[in-house]
């Protein structure tokens, strides 16, 4: 038995890059920045906060969710796996890339609320009924 499962819980790094490729299937790129902590060791030594990048793709509607609501700075939680593949460049130069594929993703930055409106309702509104449906 093998398991490939990453979860990520980080900051996305600049706006999402959304192509439409055949049939119009939606896909995205995202930076994704992780920090770990710096810390002092008992010793006194000062190990400094690290940050790691990611590249995440992700499709169909997951790609069509963050083109509409994701944004630098936005708070993210990735689920997916790690694949790697390598290229050639025109100048003959191979590189290797690691992806994380994502599955699943939930966005944890809070969304700006609206102006209030200058006429209240002179009731309180009636609860929202509960479904499993995303509220966008």
């Amino acid at each position: 038995m093998s398991v490939n499962k990453v979860i990520l819980i980080g900051n996305v790094g600049r706006d999402p890059e959304v192509r439409y490729i055949d049939n119009g299937i939606a896909t995205a790129t995202v930076s994704l920045a992780t920090t770990t902590r710096g810390y002092t060791l008992p010793n006194g030594t000062q190990v400094p906060e690290r940050t790691e990048w990611h590249r995440i793709l992700l499709w169909r509607r997951l790609a069509e969710v963050v083109e509409k609501y994701v944004h630098k700075g936005d708070k993210l939680y990735i689920e997916g796996e790690i694949r790697s593949r390598s290229y050639t460049d025109q100048k003959g130069q191979v590189h290797n890339v690691v992806e994380i594929w994502a599955n699943n993703m939930e966005m944890l930055t809070p969304r700006p609320q609206s102006a209030p409106s200058s006429q209240a309702p002179a009731t309180p509104a009636s609860p929202a009924p509960e479904t499993d449906e995303p509220p966008f």
